[in-house]
């Protein structure tokens, strides 16, 4: 998701500094106008932007290996749009405070679709001023940018949507399971849940049955979305909260076990609609 959010910044008119650990995404990258990285060592940027698969990742990009807070010139505003425990979130914030830097945690909603037609929706956590700073730039590659609380929030914000984006999915594939086996036509079906009570995001925005909608994975053999591996990520962050703060969560649960087996069955690194296939059968 990293190099669209880029190219949409490059296309704004701004030098970007870029580094990835897909060669593709480099090539694309450079070929854009941006100027690639080899290295952290001599940094000189005003606003960092990153996109890392968790927590663990963090942690070692800006304190274990990287050690990339301590190479950054002082007052450089950090803007973090991975998805992460929000207690790992509100550490790292401190730690960037405690080396003269700012730091934002903005994990997003939307996807690789959303990325690359700047339509993302951005939960942010952290000071007011920062999120004053980040806003302009967060408005190139974003459709809703949302200041959920100080540091922490925007992850709290993130694993909550995630957890009912993971019920609504299944859920949804549950109805397309069950009109496949009383012989409904899948296009009609969806058309009606749309426009009736049943209507949600995953129906209108990213429908899980092939075929239905062109630029959903479910129509590229659940290719290039979001995969079951990042989704039990995030609901594994949502159950370590769950026991964090003591709360019940039915349903959440639930989807948590079903992906988890999903994973377990080999699918890790299909986009997490392709549950519809495991439903079906």
């Amino acid at each position: 998701m990293g190099l669209p959010m880029a190219l949409r910044l490059l296309e704004a008119g701004y030098d970007i500094d870029g580094f990835d650990v897909v060669d593709a995404s480099k090539d694309a990258f450079v070929k854009a106008g941006g100027k690639w990285l080899d290295g952290f060592e001599n940094v000189d940027v005003d606003v960092v932007f990153a996109m890392l698969p968790g927590g663990a990742e963090m942690k070692r990009f800006y304190v274990d290996e990287q050690k990339l807070f301590s190479k950054l010139k002082p007052n450089t505003l950090i803007v973090d749009c991975s998805t992460a425990d929000p207690y790992d979130a509100l550490g790292l914030y401190e730690q960037a405070k405690n080396q003269g830097l700012r730091f934002l945690s903005a994990p997003v909603s939307g996807g690789v679709v959303g990325a690359s037609g700047g339509t993302l929706t951005f939960m942010v956590g952290g000071d007011a001023e920062d999120f004053s700073t980040a806003l302009p730039l967060l408005e190139l590659m974003g459709k809703k940018i949302f200041h959920a609380g100080g540091a922490g929030a925007g992850q709290s914000v993130k694993i909550c949507n995630n957890m009912l984006l993971a019920v609504q999915m299944i859920g949804t594939c549950e109805a397309f399971a069950l009109g496949d086996a009383l012989g409904l036509d899948a296009r009609v079906l969806s058309e009606i849940m749309s426009a009736s009570s049943g209507s949600n995001w995953t129906l209108q925005v990213y429908n899980p049955y092939p075929g239905l909608m062109d630029t959903a994975p479910a129509s590229r053999d659940y290719e290039g979305g979001f995969s079951v591996r990042l989704m039990l990520k995030d609901l594994s962050l949502a159950m370590g909260s769950m026991e964090r703060v003591e709360a019940k969560m039915s349903l959440g649960s639930k989807a948590f076990e079903i992906y988890h087996k999903h994973f377990d069955n080999g699918f890790a690194d299909k986009d997490f609609s392709h549950i519809l296939t495991s439903l079906k059968r």
